[in-house]
């Protein structure tokens, strides 16, 4: 993406890496309704560029940003476990409705 960029073959501003991650959600949902699953596997190749372009305009190195949200993600689901443990709860024992409020609580307690 960079070195297309230098070139000229980029777009002004990040409006045209933001459209093209939602086309290429869209193109993810179309390989799934089609069964094709090297289609789906294509296009979430194609998403994944499109998100580290829309990085790139926005001067976020995308490495860093993942490796930061992989964290954070640790962090939270730990501390899911942590708090249901500490009620004598288990997350394999519980549905996904249930694990998300916590997660949602957890996301909130993080967050203040």
């Amino acid at each position: 993406g960079k070195r297309a960029a230098t070139v000229g073959f980029d777009w002004p501003d990040a409006i045209g890496p933001a459209e093209k991650v939602r086309e290429e959600l869209e193109e993810i949902a179309d390989a799934v309704d089609d069964g094709d699953p090297a289609a789906v596997a294509e296009e979430i190749g194609d998403l994944l560029f499109a998100v580290a372009n829309l990085a790139r305009h926005h001067k976020v190195d995308p490495e860093a940003a993942l490796a930061a949200a992989n964290a954070k993600f640790e962090r939270r689901f730990r501390a899911v476990e942590g708090a249901l443990a500490a009620r004598g709860l288990r997350m394999t024992d519980l549905g996904i409705d249930v694990l998300e409020e916590e997660w949602q609580a957890v996301k909130d307690a993080q967050a203040s």
